[in-house]
């Protein structure tokens, strides 16, 4: 059976009604101390993700990896493709899908709002994935979404492999206040590309680590990938392994 349904929550003043597909979960081999979302690239759907990461030597880890919903691309002409969010070009300069964002982001927290207290919580993603992941970076420090409602997990950890962040021009001067500044400094993100990159360059993943650091977000950590085309590999999933057992302080 499918496990889908629209976005609830947050998103439930959105215009824009969606169904999501099947989501799968990973669960913790050994003592469950974290939750984490990871949302897949463009036209892929959460069960690839999940076979990768079940293979990670993170025992203590819950994945949670929900497929998109299949949505006109306007990239694609307005064909049909499992997105968090519509993309109208792949450029700097290109409009973004807040509305969509705001969907995707309310899922996820939506995912992650049943966990148990005092487990950790994070979101990460491939591509658009990690553009949906580093949204909700802003909106978890922000306090809200792009379209004013409040933002209501505690995330402990990001990740964006291969992506970029999306309304990072939107960004200058919201982060001021004092509670705003401190969530955006105490969130650990981890942001990965490859510099042989054909789909998402180089340079998007850059200058979105470079973004965040200027708006306050102090514990950016990038890791570049020489030759690493639009695509992961077994050295990028053992560093960010080692990267969340250290941050998350993860038994093992």
């Amino acid at each position: 059976m499918s496990l889908s349904g629209a976005a609830v929550g947050s998103s439930r003043n959105l215009r824009r009604a969606v169904e999501f597909g099947k989501t799968h979960v990973v669960r913790p081999k050994g003592k469950h101390q974290a939750t984490i979302v990871w949302l897949h690239g463009l036209g892929d759907n959460g069960s690839s993700w999940s076979q990768l990461l079940e293979t990670l030597p993170l025992p203590n880890i819950k994945w949670i990896c929900p497929t998109a919903p299949s949505q006109p691309i306007s990239l694609f002409g307005g064909f049909p493709s499992t997105a968090w969010f519509d993309v109208v070009d792949i450029n700097e300069d290109g409009p973004d899908d807040v509305e969509g964002l705001d969907v995707a982001a309310a899922h996820v927290a939506n995912l992650l709002s049943n966990e148990p207290a005092d487990i950790k919580l994070g979101v990460g993603g491939f591509s658009m994935g990690a553009g949906t992941s580093l949204y909700s970076a802003t909106c978890f420090a922000l306090g809200k979404y792009g379209n004013g409602n409040p933002y209501p997990i505690n995330l402990s950890t990001v990740i964006g492999l291969s992506g970029w962040l999306p309304c990072a021009k939107t960004l200058v001067g919201k982060l001021e206040e004092e509670q705003i500044k401190n969530r955006a400094a105490s969130l650990p993100i981890l942001v990965c590309h490859g510099k042989g990159d054909d789909v998402v360059p180089f340079k998007f993943g850059e200058k979105s680590s470079q973004a965040l650091i200027s708006h306050g977000f102090k514990k950016v950590t990038f890791k570049p990938y020489g030759g690493l085309g639009h695509y992961t590999i077994p050295q990028e999933m053992d560093e960010l392994s080692a990267w969340l057992t250290s941050t998350l302080a993860l038994e093992g």
